[in-house]
């Protein structure tokens, strides 16, 4: 340890020097730091050679540590007043390294315990049920923020009307559903009108999916079951929701792991709570599936979820509401007619509709436009259905030329065949999976589908595998898609739709299982005759199919050729070109055959 720097500094030999000459009257060492402290004889200093710098006191110098024995007797043999000291430590300074490694473990064991409480807490909760409770504010939902789907309104406002004045129900007698099962495609809104439901009432609202029921330990489902059912009892009148219901409300006994699945033992508890609490109570369950030929019998009996709402994809009039809901607020520009947007956006939900005004004004904001315009429109739904363009992929011209005339005998046949639905687009643009696209846009939303519709379809499906043959000979993997979808639709027709004269007014539904355990050794419900007669039927249709596919486009070769040639030369056409080409080829051909039949003839005498 060095000296201060504001102390008289003094080299250790000169220290001893004056100790050796008997100057040094006052020595005081430290044993710790070897720092020594020492003063001279002021009577000797005017006569001596002592002074240091005219200094006698505060002078300060480093020893070695210890001191060498031979400097011990020296300085105790010249030094009249000799102290060496020894400093006391700190009492806390000295207890550091004893209280550190104390602290440390009293707070591992902190930490330890709080960890297990809050396991025990979370063990002790397990059970409690996970249901989002909309109390405070009331859901803000009403049937307005609901567009379309007048019907389904229409199907559940006496439940409204129940929550609002229970006691004319009770008064009359009558029993209002305890349950209501909303069933409808992904995306239909199922959760909005249920929340809506609760709005237009003023009730709270607990929503929780089938899911949270689930838990790794037997028994957890029943008891989050029961622990909603008594929050919701303790708010009085409410609306418990449930969505994806399917997930706990599967058929019992279909699978493999016996009676005592948790599955199970939560839908027995659900079953039985709702038997539990009576009609007047003015609680509702409601909940939501796209699966319900999967749920329980148990379930759906009467005085349980006795009353199913089909909240079915949205019609035209219900897409053309549920545009202009999606469209509030943003930019569109006046070329946007959102009647013909619903016309082109068939079988879309209404979340694909939200999707689609999205994907239309991100669109607008890469082309930097203020304003969505309908070309933004068309392709967003260009990427939604067909997929994102590749047109960086690299194509080779007879490739190109391949998929041209590929996609040019869908557009032919799609113009010809009488009860083909009208054609939108075609494109050689590679998109999503596919080399091109052939889009055909129904002018009215189907319900039902005659056979010759059908037949129809399944020739515009032929028409590319079809056109490759007949131009170049040979056909391609092109076709491969088609051919899939050609072959389900011509076997649905035979097994399913009674469409074949052979096998009759009888159908055979699908062979696949919806458990794993259900039915595990079923064998299928008709014989291997039937079974054979089955496949000549599905082959029939489509040999006869493909035939009249390929004397389509042998008549229409031309109206072939110069699609093809519009499309190397364009990429795209759209659905009214092709009905132009097409009626041009046959008014060619009309004057054609009139000037054959009035040619005059030559004959040899």
């Amino acid at each position: 340890m060095r000296p201060d720097s504001s102390s008289n500094e003094v080299p250790y030999s000169r220290f001893l020097e004056n100790v050796a000459e008997g100057c040094v009257e006052g020595f005081k060492y430290n044993n710790d730091t070897g720092i020594i402290r020492f003063i001279l004889k002021s009577d000797q200093s005017s006569v001596t050679n002592c002074s240091v710098g005219g200094l006698v006191d505060n002078l300060v110098t480093s020893g070695p540590v210890p001191l060498p024995d031979q400097h011990v007797e020296l300085i105790r043999e010249q030094v009249p007043e000799v102290r060496f000291v020894t400093p006391e430590t700190n009492f806390f300074i000295s207890m550091i390294p004893l209280i550190l490694p104390i602290g440390l473990l009293i707070l591992f064991f902190w930490w330890m315990q709080r960890k297990a409480q809050g396991q025990v807490g979370n063990i002790m909760s397990i059970g409690r049920s996970r249901a989002k409770t909309y109390a405070t504010e009331r859901p803000d939902t009403t049937f307005d923020d609901v567009a379309g789907y007048e019907n389904v309104k229409q199907e559940i406002t006496e439940v409204v009307d129940f929550l609002k004045k229970s006691h004319s129900f009770v008064e009359i007698g009558a029993r209002v559903p305890k349950g209501v099962l909303l069933v409808g495609p992904p995306g239909t809104g199922k959760t909005l009108i249920a929340k809506a439901v609760a709005g237009e009432a003023g009730v709270p609202f607990l929503s929780v999916t089938g899911s949270d029921f689930m838990e790794m330990f037997v028994g957890v489902g029943a008891s989050r079951v029961r622990d909603l059912f008594d929050s919701a009892r303790k708010l009085g009148k409410a609306i418990i929701f449930i969505d994806e219901i399917d997930s706990i409300g599967r058929k019992r006994g279909a699978g493999l792991g016996g009676g005592h699945d948790e599955r199970e033992q939560t839908l027995n508890q659900m079953l039985s709570e709702m038997d539990g609490f009576e009609a007047s109570e003015g609680i509702v369950l409601m909940a939501a599936t796209n699966r319900p030929d999967i749920l329980d019998p148990a379930l759906l009996r009467p005085g349980r979820f006795d009353r199913q709402v089909i909240v079915p994809l949205p019609e035209l009039s219900d897409r053309v509401a549920i545009l202009k809901v999606h469209t509030k607020g943003k930019r569109i520009a006046d070329d946007v007619d959102l009647d013909v947007v619903a016309r082109s956006t068939p079988g879309m939900s209404g979340a694909d509709l939200a999707n689609l005004i999205n994907e239309a004004a991100l669109y607008a904001v890469r082309d930097d436009k203020d304003q969505v315009m309908a070309e933004h429109i068309e392709q967003a739904r260009d990427r939604i259905v067909m997929g994102i363009k590749r047109e960086s992929m690299a194509l080779t011209d007879d490739e190109k030329k391949a998929i041209a005339y590929h996609e040019a005998g869908h557009a032919v046949c799609a113009a010809v065949m009488p009860t083909a639905d009208p054609l939108h687009k075609v494109t050689i643009i590679p998109s999503g999976m596919a080399l091109g696209v052939t889009m055909q846009l129904p002018e009215n939303d189907r319900h039902l589908y005659r056979s010759d519709y059908m037949l129809d379809r399944l020739v515009v499906m032929f028409g590319g595998r079809v056109a490759e043959e007949i131009v170049f000979g040979i056909v391609s993997t092109g076709a491969g898609d088609d051919l899939v979808k050609a072959t389900a639709m011509a076997r649905s027709m035979v097994r399913e739709w009674g469409m074949s004269d052979e096998i009759g007014p009888m159908a055979w539904g699908s062979q696949e299982q919806v458990f794993l355990g259900e039915n595990l050794m079923q064998t299928r419900d008709y014989s291997d005759t039937t079974a054979r007669v089955i496949d000549e039927e599905i082959e029939r249709i489509l040999r006869e199919q493909l035939e009249r596919c390929r004397q389509t486009l042998l008549e229409y070769s031309d109206a072939l050729d110069e699609v093809a040639r519009s499309l190397l030369e364009h990429e795209t056409i759209d659905g009214k070109a092709v009905e132009r080409i097409v009626e041009s080829s046959v008014e060619s051909s009309r004057i054609s055959q009139e000037i054959s039949a009035i040619s005059p003839t030559t004959s040899s005498v």
